[in-house]
């Protein structure tokens, strides 16, 4: 038989070794359900949070918590510590906690709770789907608000009811893909400018996710669906800093600002504190938090909020652990964070700042 006569069994799928269904979102949303009550507070996280990023609420948005979620008991615990704190300094700052559960990877390695929740590269899909949701109602029953990152354009069916404020990665910010997504979104959501730094593509983002989109998507059933969006009017840009260097400088600022109102945006930007704007390195990450706070507390105008990576233990650690031992508590597995004491520093100076920028 010649090559041009070759029989295959089938064209498709040919390098998928096998697929494995989960329980559509209906499912997972009705065995954790969102309370009225949940409800009511995470619609008004969200309306306070839109508030804050149009300027028609002076506070500070923060963004505070691990830098991705690998242990819910160990998260559960930094949210009844921030909660405190969240409360305390609510006329100021708005707190939400960082609560993300999928992380992007450069090229391998553990993609976050919801894919591989035993971190052992089973991937228990199902079990990192309500382990995931059951710590944001868990979290919400805090009264605290909570972020996410959107990376997985499937996983918002099972979770963002129960988020006040989304994120689009530096690496999908240019992404069609997640651009429709965020203009259906019911939260504000944040776009990073591109890992390069440029911040075209999370103005340009931003743009695109407030129009109208008609895609292909999935309902809440997992059925397969043409989804029409309104359009999201809540989104805004996060300077990350990028391979030319940090960001977030009160010139670099300046510009962004002034960037943002050209494209018609409200005249604020937030600024992350980690990753190139600190090397991802969590000393200095703090020293940012602490500079930025200074020049807020000085006057300057045009910053909304602040990302902060934090987690109970400073610093990170690899995944698996060394043979014999086992994993610190409440130490991130991917990017480096401040310890809790260090963080309930940055928050009180940012508190005091903002009290000095009033005055």
């Amino acid at each position: 038989m010649t090559s041009s006569t070759v029989e295959v069994e089938s064209t498709s799928d040919q390098r998928i070794v096998s697929f494995r269904a989960v329980p559509a979102p209906e499912q997972i949303r009705a065995e954790l359900p969102l309370t009225a009550r949940r409800g009511e507070a995470v619609q008004r996280h969200r309306d306070e949070i839109a508030d804050i990023l149009a300027g028609r609420d002076d506070r500070l948005l923060l963004i505070v918590g691990p830098c991705s979620v690998h242990d819910p008991v160990a998260a559960l615990d930094y949210a009844r510590r921030l909660e405190p704190l969240a409360d305390a300094y609510a006329d100021r700052l708005k707190i939400v906690m960082r609560v993300y559960f999928e992380k992007p990877r450069t090229t391998v390695g553990w993609k976050g709770l919801i894919n591989d929740p035993g971190l052992d590269g089973s991937y228990q899909v199902e079990r990192g789907l309500r382990a995931a949701r059951a710590l944001l109602l868990d979290i919400g029953t805090l009264g605290l608000a909570v972020g996410c990152e959107f990376l997985e354009p499937t996983s918002p069916q099972y979770i963002a009811d129960a988020i006040a404020w989304g994120a689009i990665g530096a690496r999908t910010t240019e992404s069609q893909i997640h651009r429709q997504l965020a203009s259906g979104l019911s939260m504000p959501v944040g776009f990073k400018n591109g890992t390069d730094g440029n911040l075209q593509a999370a103005v340009d983002g931003v743009k695109a996710a407030a129009a109208q989109h008609v895609f292909f998507g999935l309902d809440t059933f997992g059925r397969g669906a043409v989804v029409e969006t309104a359009g999201n009017p809540d989104c805004h840009v996060i300077l990350r800093g990028g391979s030319g260097g940090p960001n977030h400088d009160a010139e670099s600022v300046a510009a962004a600002v002034s960037a943002v109102a050209a494209a018609g945006l409200p005249a604020r930007v937030m600024i992350d504190c980690s990753h190139a704007n600190s090397g991802k390195d969590h000393l200095r990450q703090a020293e940012v938090a602490k500079q930025i706070a200074a020049r807020i507390g000085a006057g300057e105008q045009g910053i909304s909020g602040l990302m902060l990576e934090s987690f109970l233990v400073a610093g990170a650690q690899s995944l698996p652990a060394p043979p014999g031992s086992e994993l610190v508590y409440g130490q991130s597995v991917t990017d480096k964070c401040m310890d809790f004491t260090t963080t309930a520093d940055v928050l009180a100076q940012l508190y005091e700042a903002k009290g000095a920028q009033a005055g």
